[in-house]
């Protein structure tokens, strides 16, 4: 793997990425004979201090800034109407940065120039038979394993490597340490009804282009699915999933076959909280999936075989009171046969304290360890932040 084009390419297209949430709360403003309209969002800013040591850039600098966390600032629209037998309804949500205060990156992001992302934006069609839903959401590979990540309010990792340090970038969370980001696409997505605690998910998703070659096409969708398990405790509950991602991308030079499964549980007694989840995957990648690691750089195949790639994340939290503590551990991996290995590791505890139920603030100590060519960059970062909800 040549580094340098790598991990400029990183550089070049990590600009604005982020993650939003589904609706947690709701203020509804219409509710009126079988139809509903109502607005939720979310505000966050952390100061964070990351400082990092990279032997991979021959670097070793510190920098504090005033950020976003791993999720954005973020407003929704839902939209639901009975009409007979059926359900009809809809989300559009929206996510701003606000990390457009300065770039030291040299990128085109420029001072106040605000970027506003849709992540969801679809309808849906449901009755006694299950749910149709028709548009653009989060992908179904991985997709339980990030919502249900302990951190996912707070802030989680950052480097240089991946050009997430400075101001026009975002952190992470557990993106490329422990999962893989289900990257929002346009689908035709069927979910069942509750069956004895059990829901499927089965979508057909529009595919992404992983090959570079002439003649570049994709002849079926991408398929995702996810199966969920969900059982009520006395004093708590259990979730447990598996879900799966399959494309193929031909071209006159090379196939790639991208597949994966993703799985994991999660479990919560009284105040006891754990979490284990992972993946394995060949020709995805190892950040954002099939097609957009291809765009920044990251190799899906070596010598015309598709590499393989797998992560786990181990957490556990506990709430006292109005506070939750949380430990977490999560670690990806790239294998190649010709170089080293690409591994990314972060190790994070963190605070989140509820001041009530539309206002958090957040305490996090974070250590992102990467390592290629032999090469290592280690980042601690210090995260202070506060997110008022509605």
């Amino acid at each position: 793997m040549k580094s340098a084009q790598f991990f400029t390419a990183l550089l070049a297209c990590l600009v604005v990425l982020a993650i939003s949430t589904p609706a947690s709360a709701e203020i509804v403003l219409y509710d009126k004979e079988g139809a509903t309209f109502g607005v939720d969002g979310s505000f966050n800013t952390f100061y964070v201090h990351s400082d990092s040591d990279n032997e991979i850039a021959d670097t070793d600098r510190t920098q504090s800034r005033v950020k976003m966390g791993f999720l954005p600032n973020w407003i929704g629209f839902n939209f639901s109407k009975q009409v007979g037998d059926l359900k009809l309804g809809g989300r559009s949500s929206f996510w701003v940065t606000i990390n457009d205060s300065d770039d030291l990156n040299g990128g085109t992001h420029g001072i106040t120039d605000t970027g506003i992302d849709v992540r969801q934006f679809y309808a849906t069609v449901g009755s006694d038979w299950g749910q149709v839903l028709l548009g653009k959401d989060f992908g179904l590979f991985s997709r339980s394993n990030i919502f249900l990540d302990e951190i996912l309010l707070g802030y989680g990792n950052v480097s240089d490597t991946f050009g997430l340090i400075d101001g026009a970038n975002v952190s992470f969370g557990n993106i490329g340490t422990g999962y893989i980001y289900p990257m929002p696409a346009a689908q035709i997505t069927y979910r069942s009804p509750d069956l004895a605690g059990f829901k499927l998910a089965i979508g057909l998703v529009d595919p992404s282009r992983t090959t570079t070659g002439p003649n570049a096409e994709e002849d079926m969708p991408r398929f995702e699915g996810e199966l969920t398990y969900n059982y009520k405790l006395a004093n708590g509950n259990i979730t447990a999933w598996a879900g799966f991602l399959h494309q193929q991308s031909e071209s006159d030079t090379e196939d790639i076959d991208s597949t994966g499964i993703s799985y994991g549980i999660k479990a919560r007694i009284a105040g006891l909280g754990l979490h284990a989840s992972g993946f394995s995957a060949e020709g995805v990648g190892l950040l954002l999936g099939p097609g957009v690691d291809t765009v920044l750089g990251i190799p899906l195949t070596e010598a015309g075989d598709e590499l393989d790639s797998n992560g786990y994340l181990l957490q556990a939290s506990y709430i006292i009171g109005n506070a939750r503590v949380v430990g977490s551990y999560g670690k990806n991996e790239l294998e190649f046969e010709l170089v080293d290995e690409l591994e990314n590791e972060t190790v994070t505890g963190a605070l989140f304290y509820a001041v009530n139920d539309n206002f958090n603030l957040v305490a996090e100590y974070n250590i992102n360890e990467i390592s290629s060519g032999g090469a290592e960059e280690e980042t601690k970062t210090i995260a202070l932040g506060a997110i008022v909800n509605f």
